[in-house]
C-alpha cells in the first residue's frame, strides 16, 4: 500500500504534472475559445469537437517541448491523440449533459467538460504517448 501511495505521490506531485496542468489550462482556454468561435457556424456539439481538435494540436506541441522535453514526432503525436480519446469521450458526455439535457449556456458546458479527465489523460500521456515509465 505504501508503494502505491509513493507512486501516486511521485506522479501527481511532480513538476511534470504541474506543467501538464498549466498547459492544460492554456489548452482549456484554447479549446473553449475555438469551440465558441466554431459555434458561430457549427452546432454546439460539432463546434466542441472542432475546438477540441484545434486545442489538441497546440497541446501536443506545448507538452512535447515544455512538459516532457521531447522532440516533435508524428508517431508520438498519434500516441498523444490516442491518449486523449478517453478524455474526449468523457468531455463529450459532459457537454451533452450540461448543454443538451440541462440547458445551461454553452460556455458553462465547454468549461465544465474541460476540467474532467485530467488525471486519466496525464497517466496515459506520460506512460503511453511519451513512454516515461521510470521518472
Amino acid at each position: 500500500m505504501n508503494n502505491l501511495f509513493e507512486k501516486f505521490k511521485s506522479t501527481f506531485f511532480s513538476k511534470e504534472f504541474i506543467l501538464f496542468v498549466v498547459i492544460g489550462i492554456i489548452n482549456t482556454f484554447n479549446g473553449v475559445i475555438f469551440a465558441y468561435m466554431y459555434s458561430g457556424f457549427l452546432n454546439e456539439n460539432m463546434a466542441f469537437v472542432a475546438g477540441y481538435i484545434s486545442g489538441l494540436v497546440i497541446s501536443y506541441i506545448l507538452n512535447s517541448i515544455i512538459t516532457f522535453k521531447e522532440k516533435l514526432d508524428f508517431s508520438k503525436f498519434i500516441k498523444f491523440a490516442i491518449s486523449y480519446i478517453p478524455n474526449f469521450i468523457i468531455q463529450n458526455i459532459v457537454v451533452y449533459l450540461v448543454f443538451n439535457l440541462m440547458g445551461l449556456h454553452k460556455l458553462i458546458a465547454y468549461c465544465s467538460a474541460a476540467i474532467i479527465g485530467v488525471p486519466v489523460t496525464f497517466i496515459l500521456m506520460k506512460f503511453f504517448a511519451f513512454n516515461k515509465k521510470h521518472d
